[in-house]
């Protein structure tokens, strides 16, 4: 059977200049509401690249999906009683969106050691449409590669699911290269390592073996923005640079 590949010929545009903010404001938006409630009701945080944005997968009784549209915030749910509901974000603060979310953002919640400071709630967002979609596209493009690379790894690398984990607000997954050793593939954003977005690969041991030009981050290799925007097809490049770092791994 023939692995499911992503859309061919994706060229990726220059940034926002609004595009860090927003990055931040999506954050804090993505941990403290959108995570919180997925947690509250199943005791679990992860999340997914959605069209248009991010969000939960269906979760609880109601098969409840909250989810990020450019700058809407919608509210879904499958019962027959239920109603879809949205809020602006664009004109909106994170207390609203809390409201319509049903979470508490007075009550402490983490998603781990680095979860985004909540910030003040009832400031104004004030996110920029154009770089809400940048980020849109950005996830839509590392969703696809990730998915090509789990696709291709064979049964052997026991893959684990790719979710968008709030705390670090990237799309990873792992995989085992060797027996006894895993490595981390993802997608981030753009984070206090590097303000651009970048698609990464962290082994969990201390071993890089072969090309040493290739591991050039502390926590493995990273292939960045400008790199990949220098590219008239972004797929293949990606792909290319997260097979080279399994296929050294598993050298």
């Amino acid at each position: 059977m023939t692995a499911p590949q992503p859309t061919p010929h994706i060229r990726l545009a220059p940034l926002p200049a609004s595009f860090a903010a927003t990055r931040e404001t999506i954050h804090r938006l993505a941990a403290h509401v959108l995570a919180r409630r997925r947690y509250a009701v199943s005791g679990k945080f992860g999340l997914r690249a959605t069209p248009g944005g991010i969000g939960t997968p269906a979760f609880g009784p109601e098969h409840e999906v909250l989810r990020i549209t450019t700058t809407t915030l919608l509210r879904e749910q499958t019962t027959a009683t239920a109603a879809t509901i949205w809020l602006d974000l664009s004109r909106a603060t994170l207390a609203d969106a809390a409201t319509l979310a049903g979470v508490d953002v007075s009550q402490t919640f983490e998603v781990g050691q680095d979860t985004p400071p909540l910030g003040d709630p009832d400031t104004p967002l004030g996110i920029d449409p154009a770089a809400t979609q940048a980020l849109a596209e950005w996830f839509r493009y590392g969703w696809a590669i990730l998915d090509t690379a789990l696709a291709t790894a064979g049964p052997q690398a026991q893959p684990s699911v790719i979710q968008l984990w709030p705390e670090h607000f990237d799309a990873a997954f792992d995989l085992a290269v060797r027996p006894g050793r895993r490595t981390t593939l993802g997608a981030s954003p753009g984070d206090s390592y590097c303000p651009q977005p970048y698609l990464y690969v962290g082994p969990w041991g201390t071993e890089r073996p072969g090309d040493p030009s290739y591991w050039n981050a502390p926590f493995g290799a990273v292939l960045p923005y400008d790199k990949l925007c220098a590219s008239d097809d972004a797929v293949p490049a990606g792909v290319a640079f997260l097979h080279h770092g399994i296929n050294l791994l598993r050298s």
